[in-house]
């Protein structure tokens, strides 16, 4: 891949005005003493397309949100390993003088880092709630951690037979459910419903109190969910950290144009990402 040439960067989604990914990265770019910019722009589904046709050479990459995960697959020329299997990315850089798009997944290493950070680098039965974009990502985050099986429980079980197709090209077992349906145990939930969102179904107490809530939401913290887990004593972790971790992983690419490269001096950037968002 190319040097990088452009010096703009933005988030895009819809809603996006609530996002601290501009403070996540302007706190890396500090650190790396570049003067890049990153913003926030609102942009749906439907203008997506227009929209980065109107980019210009100034124009380095984008961190994508919901809902655009989906569409962001469908309009790149180049897709790295896990966005092509979860047909879901949150992250394009412009390659070359063509300003090819090439378009990445960092959620799932977000998912298995901040879990690691969190003390858990294992789970064989791996509950996932919510069917979404994100759920792939789970799904994939899921087998990274050495799932043997994985349940998704979503509001319409028939919606969601792609997880199952992930799943087998993951080489997990996937059963879909729907919410009342959920098991009584597991390692790990992993909730992929958007933030605030309440879950009316009512969950095992064994599954609540016994096995560790990784919630993707953040804002507001804690989540009805999370609630729910430490009410019971159960184990509830933020999605922060996801964020956090995803986006060094974007940082990673937008510098390096590769998520497998560490940064200079990673770990004084990362805490500087850190402290912006504490």
């Amino acid at each position: 891949m190319s040097e990088p040439s452009g010096r703009r960067l933005a988030v895009l989604g819809s809603p996006i005005a609530h996002s601290k990914s501009p403070a996540l990265h302007a706190a890396a770019y500090r650190v790396l003493g570049l003067d890049w910019s990153y913003e926030r722009i609102e942009v749906d589904e439907r203008g997506l397309a227009d929209f980065l046709d109107s980019r210009d050479d100034s124009w380095r990459g984008f961190s994508l949100t919901m809902p655009l995960k989906v569409r962001l697959r469908e309009l790149a020329d180049e897709s790295d390993r896990l966005a092509t299997l979860s047909e879901a990315a949150n992250t394009l850089v412009f390659d070359g003088a063509e300003r090819r798009r090439v378009v990445f997944n960092t959620d799932v290493e977000g998912i298995v880092r901040a879990l690691a950070e969190s003390g858990v680098d294992r789970a064989e039965r791996v509950v996932v709630l919510g069917g979404g974009a994100t759920a792939s990502s789970a799904l994939l985050a899921s087998a990274a951690l050495g799932a043997v099986s994985v349940q998704i429980a979503v509001r319409t079980p028939a919606k969601a037979t792609g997880l199952v197709k992930l799943g087998y090209d993951a080489g997990i077992p996937v059963d879909v459910v729907p919410f009342d349906a959920v098991a009584d145990e597991a390692d790990l939930v992993i909730a992929t419903l958007p933030g605030g969102a309440r879950l009316d179904a009512d969950l095992p107490l064994s599954l609540v109190s016994r096995s560790t809530l990784f919630d993707v939401a953040y804002d507001p913290w804690p989540s009805s969910l999370a609630e729910r887990w430490t009410d019971a004593g159960g184990r509830a972790i933020s999605g922060l950290g996801m964020l956090l971790h995803q986006a060094l992983v974007q940082v990673r690419i937008f510098v390096a144009g590769d998520p497998a490269v560490p940064l200079a001096d990673e770990e004084r950037v990362l805490q500087a990402m850190r402290d912006a968002i504490s």
